[in-house]
């Protein structure tokens, strides 16, 4: 069986660890390349776009594909769309990996909104001084902000647009809760903007930012297919590949299927 991980993130390259060594089972993760030194998975990896839903199609094929998971980042735009349609035609079962977004607790200010531009345009009636964790691929949404500063934190540096008054902080999770804190004291921040990402790796700035009470702007995630089957877990995913392998081997232990 040929198992295709379109990952890039965290779960990803926990699925393919978890994944690799088992008998039968080929792994193959595929990354978009949007980072230049990415943290490569166990397994084979192939780097780059497979050319939209055909090119997805066409590679499945010839590899003889056997299963598809995305464990995509949740803001990694139409990927979750063209894996669904190109999964429909190409007659393969689908699995979406997805972690849990964020939810707020007691004390927290979040303002939620739906794009980055929205968030763009609320920021003036909330603070002076951003911590902007959205990544460098949204900041032309707030290149216009001119009497905003930015503390920009990317894995890569930015490329223009970007706001005038932008310092640039190159870092990569997980980071720590004392780490964080430290650096809205040292930069004076006074409104986080993030993305809904979930995950642990980045979830200790919004600790840091309910306890100095900043508010803070949350861009919702995108939507996604609706008819694909979602699993929180690297684990649950195993378990769902391992029921389809097991159909293929008569007499094997049953695993259950997963649940949407």
């Amino acid at each position: 069986m040929h198992v295709l991980i379109l990952g890039g993130t965290t779960e990803a390259r926990r699925l393919a660890e978890l994944l690799c060594g088992t008998p039968g089972l080929k792994v193959t993760s595929s990354l978009a390349g949007r980072v230049s030194a990415p943290r490569l998975p166990a397994g084979e990896v192939r780097v780059g776009g497979f050319g939209g839903v055909e090119g997805l199609v066409t590679w499945v094929r010839e590899h003889a594909v056997d299963a598809v998971v995305d464990a995509t980042h949740p803001f990694a735009g139409t990927i979750g769309f063209h894996a669904a349609e190109a999964a429909a035609v190409a007659g393969v079962p689908l699995l979406a990996l997805r972690r849990p977004g964020w939810e707020p607790v007691e004390g927290d200010r979040w303002h939620e909104v739906n794009s980055s531009a929205e968030a763009a345009a609320l920021l003036p009636t909330l603070g002076r001084r951003v911590f902007l964790t959205t990544g460098r691929m949204g900041l032309a949404a707030f290149a216009g902000l001119d009497g905003l500063w930015f503390l920009a934190r990317s894995v890569e540096a930015p490329e223009p647009p970007c706001p005038s008054a932008m310092e640039v902080l190159l870092d990569r999770g997980p980071f720590t809760l004392d780490g964080e804190r430290e650096l809205l004291r040292r930069h004076r921040v006074d409104v986080l903007v993030t993305k809904d990402s979930g995950g642990a790796a980045t979830a200790p700035k919004l600790t840091a930012a309910r306890e100095a009470g900043l508010p803070v702007v949350v861009v919702r995630r995108p939507p996604a297919p609706a008819d694909v089957p979602v699993v929180p877990d690297p684990r649950d995913a195993v378990r769902w590949i391992r029921a389809h392998l097991d159909r293929g081997r008569p007499g094997a232990e049953r695993f259950p299927p997963q649940s949407r």
